[in-house]
């Protein structure tokens, strides 16, 4: 038996998670993984593979019991395990609830009857839905989405655990993460997959509207060490915005990757800027962001083999992908 802390990562062979199990081993925990591995790749841990202090259970969360002995010893759990994208949660909403709001409390009860010192819980920055920037903590909650909504509910589920049963809980919410791993299969709309498959077949960048809309890009790894510090200070309780500060147009993205242009219409429900106002966990926890804009896509262009296997969109294809996006949340709005 390790004598090492043990740390559990929900979602740990996913993009951010597989990021959090390299910082814990780094930092000598041993470390327990719960992925089921359909978002998730067991690639993102193979450089892992000789290690005695990790774990895999390719369990759902959904399948967890309040005893389960996974949990059993454990320091902290980060809980990063779920279902993303916008277009899929408009079309399968139960699905969203199920994952990423049942799901969540099973592994709220497993860390309960474990008595864990610190839950933290990946929440999203899309919970602000149009917000005003730079958006502190503090901004009302206006989801656009089923996947924002189901996001936020869990969130506020962690912090009921907290308020009933004295759960040790802190929730991230982060606004737009990058880096190595960032999948490459799904939905339409993460960026950076798109566009470093594009730029491996030598096709034009997509580049929704006129690029000029900026977003807040965090890199994976100070992604990871704000979760670290979120789960070993003594404030509980507490809400923390993740981001560089410092909003990238996507036109510059363009700029750094270096290749032709072609244009998809703007879609409705996204904002023209997102932007983290990151003063709260810099002054209680002292966390900044490391990782410049620059070096952070440098460092996936020297990984861009990666994404030789990822789709490759096109406009016909990526009109057709959302679709449903345009149906539900643009001017002709079913409901409306």
């Amino acid at each position: 038996m390790t004598s090492k802390p043990v740390a559990i990562v929900t979602g740990g062979a996913g993009f951010i998670g597989s990021h959090m199990v390299d910082l814990l081993l780094e930092r000598g925990f041993a470390v327990r993984v719960i992925d089921n591995l359909t978002g998730g790749h067991a690639a993102n841990l193979r450089h892992h593979a000789d290690s005695s202090d990790l774990s895999v259970d390719e369990r759902d969360i959904r399948a967890l019991e309040p005893e389960d002995g996974i949990f059993s010893g454990a320091r902290y759990v980060f809980h990063f395990a779920g279902i993303g994208d916008i277009v899929p949660s408009i079309e399968r909403p139960l699905d969203y609830m199920d994952v990423n709001v049942q799901g969540t409390a099973r592994v709220l009860e497993g860390a309960r009857a474990a008595g864990v010192q610190k839950f933290v819980y990946a929440a999203s920055s899309s919970c602000y839905g149009l917000a005003a920037v730079p958006t502190t903590e503090a901004h009302p909650i206006m989801p656009q989405y089923p996947y924002a909504l189901s996001k936020n509910q869990g969130e506020q589920a962690v912090f009921h655990w907290h308020q009933v049963y004295g759960l040790p809980v802190n929730s991230v919410r982060i606004f737009n993460a990058y880096g190595t791993r960032v999948r490459t299969t799904g939905a339409y709309g993460a960026v950076f997959g798109v566009f470093l498959k594009q730029k491996l077949a030598g096709k034009p960048f997509t580049v929704v509207g006129d690029g000029t809309q900026t977003r807040d890009f965090l890199y994976v790894t100070d992604v990871a060490r704000a979760f670290l510090a979120a789960a070993e200070t003594d404030r509980l309780g507490q809400i923390y915005n993740i981001g560089a500060g410092d909003p990238q147009p996507v036109n510059r993205l363009v700029d750094l990757i270096g290749g032709p242009v072609t244009y998809v219409p703007k879609r409705p429900g996204e904002p023209d800027c997102t932007w983290a106002d990151i003063s709260k966990i810099r002054d209680e926890l002292g966390w900044e962001p490391e990782v410049s804009f620059e070096e952070g896509v440098a460092r996936m262009m020297a990984d861009i083999e990666h994404w030789r296997d990822a789709p490759l969109w096109e406009p016909d294809s990526i009109a057709e992908a959302t679709r449903t996006w345009f149906t539900y949340l643009g001017d002709g709005n079913p409901h409306d």
